[in-house]
Formats: structure tokens, C-alpha cells, sequence
């Protein structure tokens, strides 16, 4: 049994939180891998589906999430919670609801809110909690954010395991 779609937007929502493109990446990768792919001629509030269900997007954000992952620990990077990084990652999760519930055949307004939401919550617990974990084990802010890395991988993956 597949865990409902609001669950499935709030995780994917938290991992975009914690890195933006993870989540939109391992979407369009299931989506895409689809047995029975999102048709091309369906209506307009399929259309995130559509978008992130194509080959290329499957091809090319697995690559913009594996950049984002290095660019993270570059020490020029602004915080998660400044103005425009936080409007990428709550957007993120927005999109992540919507093609989501899109590719559900589901009405796409709840999950898009909530996957907003996690994001924006995420993006906040998550930068307190690597500071926190770097400084209570006195490990180097690189190494914390491998394991977030890490963590929002497995999120993103398990979320859209029953894609």
C-alpha cells in the first residue's frame, strides 16, 4: 500500500529543504522510470508531472543535484535561510508536491502547500541541526553536510519509491 500524498509531498518538501534539487531529481527520475507514463495529452494540472517525468529532466537534475550537493560546501555558499536561496527551496518543495500529486491524478493544491511548507521548515530544523551537530562533535561543517546530503537522498528516494 503507497503512503498518501500529502506524506509523500511533506518528505519530498523536507529533503528539498535540506538540498533543493534532490527531491525534483528523484522525482523525475520514478516518474520518468514510469511502467505507465504521465500521458502527453492530459490537462493543464498535469503539466508538473509532464515536466519532470520527461527524459530530460530526468537526465539533466540528477546533475544539477549532484552540483548543488558540492556547491554546498563551498564556504561562499550564502545560508539555506537567506531570502533567495529559501524562496528556491520552498519552490522546490512546491513542485515537488504539485507534479506529485499531478502524476497521482490527484488535485495538486494540498500537496503543493504542504511540500512548501516542509521546505521552508526543513530549511530552517536542518541548518540549526548541522550547526548543533557540528559544534556537539566538534566535526567540520563538510563533513555534517555529507550526512545531510546523505539524509535527504534516502528521503527523496524512499518518498518516490510508489511513485
Amino acid at each position: 500500500m503507497s503512503a498518501p500524498t500529502t506524506t509523500l509531498a511533506a518528505a519530498l518538501g523536507w529533503a528539498a529543504g535540506m538540498r533543493s534539487m534532490t527531491s525534483p531529481a528523484a522525482l523525475a527520475r520514478a516518474l520518468a522510470s514510469r511502467t505507465s507514463p504521465v500521458p502527453r495529452l492530459v490537462r493543464r494540472r498535469r503539466q508538473p508531472a509532464r515536466s519532470l517525468g520527461s527524459e530530460r529532466a530526468a537526465s539533466l537534475l540528477p546533475l544539477a543535484a549532484a552540483g548543488e550537493m558540492v556547491a554546498d560546501k563551498l564556504p561562499a555558499i550564502p545560508p539555506r535561510t537567506s531570502p533567495l536561496p529559501l524562496v528556491g527551496r520552498v519552490a522546490s518543495g512546491a513542485l515537488v508536491g504539485a507534479a506529485l500529486a499531478a502524476a497521482r491524478r490527484q488535485n495538486p493544491v494540498l500537496p503543493m502547500l504542504v511540500g512548501a511548507v516542509s521546505a521552508g521548515a526543513s530549511s530552517f530544523a536542518m541548518m540549526e541541526l548541522r550547526r548543533w551537530a557540528g559544534e556537539r562533535f566538534d566535526l567540520p561543517d563538510p563533513a555534517v553536510a555529507v550526512v545531510e546530503d546523505v539524509l535527504a537522498l534516502g528521503i527523496s528516494l524512499a518518498a518516490t519509491r510508489d511513485v
